[in-house]
């Protein structure tokens, strides 16, 4: 291995897994680990986050107050383990990504426009994001479509079958009606024939 990818995967060991989420013109509370002798203790710093710079384990923020008249200004760094806890307290709207022209200013010169946050925002984010995760799910989703389409192809001849099935029946219920008909006209006709001879009887009678 060559001696920069050593580095990395050392420093990617040393990162958070959780890292605070906020950005330039946020009003945020730096909670720092303080040991003194034998002793530890949580110190808080409340300010304005003015600037971030660098990345990966170098990653730094500095944040400005000004409190009692007199104005300080701290870099922390990110992913030290002395920084325990980073809260966002207001959500400030900005347009440029350092805001050093704030040094010196105080009451209304040091203010800054709120942003409007969701209240359902989560403000961690995870630095290795479950990407790869997604990936499979929609190739899954793609089978599911193919099972379904012969189950169509299927069901159309079904439905046609007994229809057809049908009209044959009632074809062939239909012929033998019409050959009953046939012989009940020819009875009639020899009826007509024996009426005829009895015509002459009558003239003879007459006479």
């Amino acid at each position: 291995m060559s001696r920069n990818a050593i580095i990395e995967k050392l420093e990617t060991e040393c990162l958070k897994k959780e890292v605070p989420q906020f950005q330039v013109g946020d009003t945020v509370r730096v909670h720092t680990k303080i040991v003194e002798g034998n002793k530890e203790r949580i110190q808080v710093y409340e300010g304005i986050v003015i600037g971030r710079q660098g990345k990966g384990l170098s990653e730094t923020f500095a944040v400005y107050r000004n409190a009692y008249g007199s104005s300080m200004e701290k870099v922390f760094l990110l992913h030290s383990p002395r920084v325990v806890k980073v809260e966002v307290m207001r959500s400030g709207r900005v347009r440029r990504a350092k805001l050093y022209y704030l040094r010196g200013k105080t009451g209304k010169q040091a203010r800054l426009k709120e942003r409007f946050v969701p209240k359902g925002k989560a403000t961690l984010k995870k630095m290795v994001a479950p990407v790869e995760e997604k990936a499979p799910e929609a190739k899954e989703e793609k089978p599911k479509a193919e099972v379904k389409a012969p189950e169509t192809k299927e069901a159309k001849p079904k439905a046609k079958a007994p229809e057809v099935k049908e009209e044959k029946l009632k074809a062939e219920a239909k012929k033998p009606e019409a050959e009953e008909v046939k012989p009940k006209t020819e009875a009639k006709k020899p009826k007509a024939k024996e009426e005829k001879p009895s015509e002459p009887k009558k003239k003879e009678e007459d006479k």
